[in-house]
């Protein structure tokens, strides 16, 4: 195997764009990146601790490799793709959110969320998303692409560095943030089992949860991955009517096809699934769509997160008010259907599954128009 770096350009003639990138290597790929360049067996166990253990933001930062091999890493390798563009510290100082560029150009966001004993990371597994649910930011800036397995692990280890300062662990990651994780099956799965690696970064199965809008094709195949991931099905109405308005996948895959699959999935891996319910106010929250969605889930191994939607500038879609909200989990308990009611966290920093990034957007456009005016 030969070496990554084109024989013809130097270290500093090496766009970014040619370069591997480091954590989308497998420890395969790793060991015959590192055999082609002469290294010894041994490197590729301290290097990938480097990378998911010791969490080096740098090659530079692994004393424990030769300084001929730290150079050339960072010279012919992209170690970590990620490009910090905008950071925004919630009010109370326990919600983090930041927008990433990546080496080409297209725009991420992730999430911290510091809690009493946890530290859970929301991750996004594309930029953008097509599908194009009313009620999300993201949707409304569009699909660009899908990320790589080391795009998705990313994220994850940018937040553990900063919670490692204080001798702390990354406890959940959530895949909730921007796109559809079951649309872009192959890379999260890789991203979910590199971050489960024991040798790696070592993050349980069971803390992690992976969100989709109700790819049925996904929730079967999910079903029979030995890793026990948490499944959460973002629901939103209790009839299709409402629902293809909302969640236009409705379409393709309704609400009968959805149930089955998750029913499906149950059977296979007797693990309950977490439906997510953004309340939206006079639009999915009366008391009728309470009764159709405690009908729709009687019987199933399930749980419901009654979510107070997360307003979008301009959108004339608000969260429901607090009696509401209580007036809705009431029904669902009569019949006996297990619920709770999320803490909304990062109001004031637009936390928002792909507010930052169509925020940012919008003001790059106005000031290209600005530009094309003058």
């Amino acid at each position: 195997m030969k070496t990554f770096l084109p024989e013809a350009l130097s270290y500093e003639q090496v766009s970014p764009l040619q370069r591997p990138s480091m954590l989308d290597l497998d420890k395969p790929q790793l060991q015959s990146l590192l055999e082609a360049w002469g290294e010894p067996a041994y490197r590729v166990q301290q290097v990938w601790h480097g990378l998911y253990r010791q969490l080096a933001a740098t090659p530079e930062a692994l004393s424990n490799l030769p300084k001929a091999l730290r150079l050339r890493l960072g010279a012919e390798t992209i170690w970590d793709p990620l490009t910090p563009l905008e950071t925004l510290h919630s009010r109370d100082g326990q919600t983090h959110k930041v927008l990433f560029a990546l080496p080409d150009g297209a725009q991420v966001e992730a999430v911290l969320m510091n809690y009493a004993r946890r530290h859970t990371v929301c991750v996004s597994t594309q930029a953008g998303c097509a599908m194009g649910c009313s009620f999300c930011a993201t949707g409304q800036s569009g699909f660009q692409r899908n990320l790589s397995a080391g795009e998705i692990v990313a994220q994850v280890l940018y937040f553990a560095r900063q919670v490692a300062v204080r001798r702390e662990r990354i406890t959940n990651v959530v895949l909730m943030g921007m796109g559809e994780p079951l649309a872009n099956y192959e890379a999260t799965w890789a991203a979910i089992r590199r971050l489960n690696d024991p040798e790696g970064f070592g993050l349980g199965a069971r803390a992690m949860t992976l969100s989709t809008v109700g790819l049925v094709p996904g929730i079967r195949r999910m079903a029979h991955e030995p890793e026990q991931v948490n499944l959460a099905v973002s629901l939103h109405a209790a009839n299709d009517a409402l629902r293809d308005q909302l969640v236009p996948i409705n379409r393709r895959f309704p609400l009968a096809q959805l149930l089955e699959a998750c029913r499906y999935y149950i059977a296979q891996t007797r693990r309950r699934v977490s439906f997510e319910y953004a309340l939206i106010a006079e639009v999915n929250d009366r008391d009728e769509d309470a009764h159709q969605l405690a009908e729709l889930l009687t019987g199933l191994l399930a749980h419901v997160n009654l979510i107070p939607l997360n307003p979008i500038p301009d959108s004339p879609l608000r969260p429901s008010p607090r009696a509401r909200v209580q007036a809705f989990q009431h029904i669902l308990q009569q019949h006996h259907i297990t619920c709770t009611v999320r803490l909304r966290r990062g109001l004031d920093i637009q936390a928002g599954c792909g507010q930052l990034r169509l925020r940012r957007q919008q003001e790059e456009n106005r000031a290209t128009r600005a530009i094309q005016t003058e």
